[in-house]
């Protein structure tokens, strides 16, 4: 991470800490409220809202607060704050509505849940960060809007790969390096992988099977990608990405395609198998015969195309470096800059029936890909953020690629109408770009 400890703790010297809302209370929202809490003394985790409070109050009790207090409206939520009680919500309207609340991370993984949430609290003035990569590749270009509109900051997160990509970009671009590819590290490729195959996986790590579906199907990373290519302007450079195995990351300039990365401007992609395990790296160009010199001298190799890694990302634990950039720096992570670049494709995971109703990401019947959105825009495909609960209405093989053609959305879906409204909002980008 581009660090600015030392700017933060002048800027809130003297200073409460900063009220954070929490929406979600899983597997890595318990490591959030655990950093908050206990070492993050500049911020304070006011509230945690669930469907079942008891998770919220587990959340609280994991890091040794033992005095949370149900709350139901934002009356009692300002109220309870006021108090120095941590709050537990069943529902986020009071933590999205209340007057106290200075910045609200999601973290549920959802798309129309937290949709409802992230516009209720844009228009009540709260900064927005999500550890939620399937929201923001689904519809961040128009949630930025929205965002600007509101005058609030809409940001993705640190910790997790796109927050922790675009913080090397940044730092191999301030070097005067021309970035050509953001990449990710992947341990296991698998699209036909599901919720049954990932099960004894996931109860390991006391995770849930759908996550780690979307993990080892590509789903997850496809979408965490688009994420960063919408930040950054950069494409796929095929569909799905090229995702090679490699034995190291330090290997990876010499298996990507360097005229056609400079061509396109740059691409997203992936390598699988690579040390170090966890890690994110970046390619960077440089054809100064000086500079080359010194990175020699600097064992970067010869050059042009060079390698800078990040050996691990750390989620939970640099979450909490977002909350203070945003709230603090006014500085997002990662915000899309303009219309959509990668938009995450829906594929059949196996044969589809006209009747079958899609289970959605982590699931039995499909997969995600990343494609260029003028591909998915052209072709009206079906963006796998949305494809959760749409009926098939004809028959489609495995492995094809859905359309809006093949499903019955479901009704009355605020997150259809927003992306109707992205499509129309960047219509003629999408159609020229």
């Amino acid at each position: 991470m581009i660090l600015s400890d030392n700017l933060l703790l002048k800027r809130q010297q003297g200073k409460p800490p900063v009220q954070v809302g929490m929406i979600g209370a899983g597997f890595m929202a318990k490591g959030i409220a655990l950093q908050i809490i206990k070492y993050t003394p500049n911020l304070r985790l006011a509230a945690i809202s669930n469907p079942h409070p008891e998770k919220a109050e587990n959340a609280y009790q994991q890091a040794g607060v033992t005095d949370s207090i149900l709350v139901g409206s934002p009356e009692e939520l300002d109220r309870a704050i006021d108090n120095g009680r941590p709050a537990v919500l069943e529902t986020p309207e009071a933590m999205c509505c209340s007057k106290k609340i200075d910045v609200i991370i999601e973290v549920t993984g959802t798309i129309e849940f937290a949709l409802h949430a992230v516009l209720q609290a844009m228009e009540n003035g709260k900064q927005i960060i999500l550890m939620n990569s399937e929201l923001d590749a689904t519809l961040g270009p128009i949630l930025k809007i929205y965002a600007d509109k509101a005058g609030v900051i809409y940001s993705n997160c640190d910790g997790d790969q796109p927050g922790v990509i675009m913080n090397l970009y940044r730092f191999v671009k301030g070097m005067g390096f021309k970035p050509v590819l953001l990449g990710n590290i992947k341990g296991l490729h698998d699209p036909y992988r599901n919720p049954e195959t990932q099960k004894g996986y996931a109860a390991q790590y006391h995770q849930k099977p759908r996550m780690v579906t979307s993990f080892a199907d590509g789903t997850k990373i496809s979408m965490e990608m688009a994420v960063v290519a919408n930040a950054t302007g950069f494409r796929v450079g095929k569909r799905g990405m090229f995702g090679p195995t490699c034995g190291h990351v330090k290997d990876a300039p010499g298996i990507f395609p360097l005229d056609d990365m400079l061509r396109d401007g740059g691409w997203v992609d992936y390598v699988v198998g690579a040390e170090p395990a966890g890690g994110i790296f970046v390619l960077g160009y440089n054809e100064d015969p000086i500079q080359q010199e010194y990175l020699k001298y600097y064992k970067m190799g010869d050059g042009p195309l060079y390698t800078f890694n990040t050996p691990c990302h750390l989620c939970h634990f640099e979450a909490a470096f977002s909350i203070e950039r945003v709230a603090v720096l006014q500085d997002p992570v990662m915000t899309p800059m303009g219309p959509p670049v990668v938009d995450v494709l829906t594929v059949a995971k196996r044969d589809l029936k006209a009747g079958d109703i899609l289970d959605g990401l982590g699931g039995f019947d499909t997969y995600g890909v990343a494609d260029n959105a003028t591909v998915c825009y052209a072709d009206n495909l079906l963006p796998m953020g949305l494809s959760e609960g749409c009926r098939m209405t004809r028959d489609v093989a495995k492995d094809a690629v859905l359309s809006y053609d093949d499903v019955q959305l479901p009704p009355d879906r605020l997150c259809d109408r927003l992306r109707d409204e992205q499509n129309r909002h960047f219509a003629g980008q999408l159609s020229t770009q």
